[in-house]
């Protein structure tokens, strides 16, 4: 009996750290109102994949035909065409805006009509054209 008592005043005083946090000790792990053997509600499914969406709806970026840095980076170096959505990975309206921008800033002399300036070769990319979303038609 005496050991019992001098064991637990001996553990207090030896864990001293952990003595600060002795209201703590005897109450339950469980949240309230939630019993343990419940299951979690979860509000979305945690397998399912997220909606890859358009990266300058995304950014919030406005695209403006004073900007050819930016529209550049959806023109192939090569061939100076637009890129097709499935390889820049625009939605819809955005793809089109970028399509009309490049138009404008062809037309004021901003950008090349055939290929893409040299100093903006080395830009980061915004997506890897050789991995589109579906696959090329041929």
């Amino acid at each position: 009996m005496w050991l019992a008592s001098v064991g637990s005043v001996l553990g207090r005083f030896v864990l001293g750290k952990v003595s600060k946090y002795s209201h703590v000790a005897g109450t339950s792990r469980l949240f309230t109102g939630q019993a343990s053997d419940e299951p979690v509600e979860m509000k979305r499914n945690p397998y399912e994949k997220q909606r890859d969406s358009c990266v300058l709806c995304r950014l919030g970026v406005r695209v403006s035909y004073k900007n050819p840095k930016l529209l550049s980076q959806f023109v192939s170096p090569y061939t100076g065409l637009l890129y097709p959505r499935n390889i820049t990975r625009l939605c819809y309206f955005q793809h089109e805006r970028v399509q009309d921008e490049i138009k404008k800033a062809r037309k004021v002399g901003m950008m090349s009509r055939f290929i893409k300036e040299p100093e903006y070769f080395k830009d980061p990319a915004l997506f890897d054209p050789s991995k589109p979303i579906r696959p090329h038609r041929f």
